[in-house]
């Protein structure tokens, strides 16, 4: 055996031995694997089933002003897929207080003439009035209605005595996402959010437990070096994590209908590359820490706000201002966030993604680093 290998050996043994004890530790303390698993799978679910931007059962007044067949042919078009719900109709001039009061998201207004205007060729014309508080909620009722009135008006150009045909037809056609349903965007997402706080906190955790109990002594008097320690101590975690990304991947899959196009070795490269460097910047944070309060505080602000506000988990980065998206380019979730949408629901490659991959890789290594450089074997 060389001296290269022989130094590898030592190293590796050395690290495994601080691994095990890491080990030993998880499988005295049942919190610790409770929080690591149980948590992002409730999480998840509260997530998937809680947080929904799909719009449907949308309540409907209609001010039928002409009460002609057409008019209530119209109405009955909204109506009729069950994504509007009729509330009774009501006088258009009454729109402030049906939308104050909450009786309904939306009114449609049919005026009078409104049958001739389609006997005659002419444009016939209805109006709908919606309460755009919530401009998400408004943006995709206004979809909803676009669509009925579309498919509307070719139904009345293919009627007999209609030789009117729509000036233009547009068919849309949504890839990766046809049904446009939350959890499909949200669940790699959540994978990612999910994965930072809990890795970040576990290591916070863990080892600004055993500084405040002063076992630290024990590792500082052993024949270890700091590197060891710091791998010993984040391979555990690791394996964890991976354990945590493949059940919620698992039921996102099961319950929520998540498709996994991609690679499944691409997606377990992508969660190492992302663990590391958060588990590391837990680590970071106890060794400056050295207080389990300080470090719950530190890595909850430093792993939730930024994991869930600036990774594109929610918002689209491009719409960010300037300064945060620039910000958000030394966020970890980001590239694992992107990494994920693009491995399971487009089905991309490593020719693809290894932009996010090596931006996670840089990030793990100088975290990892900074960590061991700040990792002192004193008492202090």
């Amino acid at each position: 055996m060389t001296l290269a290998g022989s130094r590898a050996g030592r190293f590796l043994a050395r690290v495994g031995a601080i691994a095990w004890k890491e080990i030993l530790h998880i499988r005295r303390d049942p919190r610790t694997l409770l929080l690591a698993l149980a948590m992002p799978v409730v999480m998840l679910l509260l997530f998937g089933y809680g947080v929904s931007f799909d719009v449907d059962r949308i309540r409907l007044a209609v001010s039928d002003q002409d009460r002609t067949e057409a008019s209530r042919r119209l109405a009955q078009a909204f109506t009729e897929n069950h994504e509007f719900d009729p509330v009774g109709g009501d006088d258009a001039d009454d729109a402030d207080t049906i939308f104050r009061r909450h009786r309904a998201q939306a009114i449609l207004v049919i005026p009078r003439g409104y049958e001739k205007d389609l006997a005659r060729g002419g444009p016939a014309r209805a109006q709908l009035l919606l309460d755009a508080a919530d401009a998400v909620t408004a943006g995709q009722v206004l979809n909803k209605a676009d669509a009925i009135a579309l498919s509307e008006s070719r139904r009345m150009a293919s009627a007999p005595g209609i030789s009117a045909a729509p000036s233009l037809q547009v068919k849309v056609s949504s890839r990766y996402n046809p049904e446009a349903r939350s959890a499909v965007f949200i669940v790699p997402g959540l994978a990612a959010y999910l994965m930072a706080i809990s890795a970040v906190l576990l290591t916070a955790l863990t080892v600004a437990g055993e500084w405040e109990r002063g076992s630290m002594e024990q590792l500082f008097a052993s024949p270890v070096s700091r590197l060891e320690i710091v791998l010993g101590k984040l391979f555990p975690y690791l394996v964890v994590g991976l354990i945590q990304l493949l059940l919620v991947l698992g039921v996102g899959t099961n319950v929520f209908d998540v498709p996994i196009l991609g690679s499944p070795l691409l997606v377990i490269l992508a969660g190492v590359l992302f663990l590391a460097g958060m588990l590391g910047q837990g680590l970071l944070i106890s060794v400056l820490a050295k207080n389990q309060l300080v470090a719950t505080q530190a890595g909850s602000l430093s792993s939730l706000l930024p994991s869930l506000l600036l990774s594109g988990m929610l918002v689209p980065i491009d719409n960010m201002p300037a300064v945060l998206r620039l910000i958000s380019r030394i966020v970890p979730a980001r590239y694992m966030v992107d990494a994920l949408r693009q491995i399971l629901l487009k089905g991309n490659g490593f020719a693809q993604v290894w932009p996010d991959l090596l931006a996670m890789l840089v990030f793990a290594v100088a975290i990892v680093a900074l960590a061991t450089a700040r990792f002192k074997r004193r008492i202090a």
